[in-house]
């Protein structure tokens, strides 16, 4: 294999320490953040070093922006993961959202057509 190939193979799995520097954040807050999101679960190898595949590091770009960009403390970031990992909008199912939406559209047009 040449090393052009071997760049273009992606990595399966990134350190820590290249997560961080992605990041831009430290190693003990990838850590911190581990404990606290219950997404974040890096495998582990026998030394016991973090491996992160590219779902994790999705998951930590969604902490980042909430927490980073948006402002969210560790809790409020927590309750917008679940909401966004489960479909839910204030409790409510996306597909109820939308059939909810379908149904007020379906009234309006009633209402308007009676007017004409």
């Amino acid at each position: 294999m040449s090393i052009n190939e071997k760049e273009e193979t992606e990595k399966l799995y990134y350190s820590i320490s290249e997560v961080s520097e992605l990041f831009d954040l430290n190693a003990s807050t990838l850590r911190f953040w581990e404990k606290e999101f219950d997404m974040l679960k890096p495998t582990k190898n026998k030394k016991g070093n973090r491996l992160f595949t590219k779902k994790d590091i999705e998951h930590i770009s969604s902490i980042v922006e909430l927490v980073k960009q948006k402002g969210y403390t560790i809790q409020g970031a927590k309750e917008q993961l679940k909401h966004k990992n489960s479909g839910k909008v204030g409790g409510t199912s996306n597909a109820e959202v939308i059939d909810k939406l379908k149904e007020i559209k379906a009234k309006l047009i009633e209402i308007r057509d009676r007017e004409e």
